[in-house]
């Protein structure tokens, strides 16, 4: 399961030194709940590796302004607190992974 990424939890996600990989999203919004058992199979499989979190635009907005999230669904892709790839849309469950491989 996908971990919640809120104002709780954010800062000392971005100072740490684990890739995170940050789903924005909203309830509302169907490509998001689409991709929703994706993130959550990924979070599995790169648990101890990875972070692989997910982020409600709706709820944490100052987050999503803070990325320049425009679109969503939207990765964003951040090792040691700098943004390292950004990706908006769907994705497949292999081309998700293969991002994460080459940040690992």
């Amino acid at each position: 399961m996908a971990l919640a990424i809120d104002q709780s939890n954010f800062d000392s996600l971005m100072k740490g030194d684990k890739l995170v990989v940050i789903d924005f999203w909203a309830q509302w919004c169907g490509p998001c709940r689409a991709l929703g058992p994706t993130i959550d199979e990924v979070a599995a499989e790169y648990e101890g590796r990875a972070i692989i979190g997910k982020c409600d635009t709706d709820e944490n907005n100052d987050i999503a302004i803070q990325f320049g999230v425009r679109n969503i669904p939207m990765l964003v892709f951040v090792k040691n607190g700098e943004v390292k790839d950004v990706h908006v849309g769907l994705i497949k469950k292999n081309e998700l992974t293969q991002k994460i491989d080459a940040l690992l």
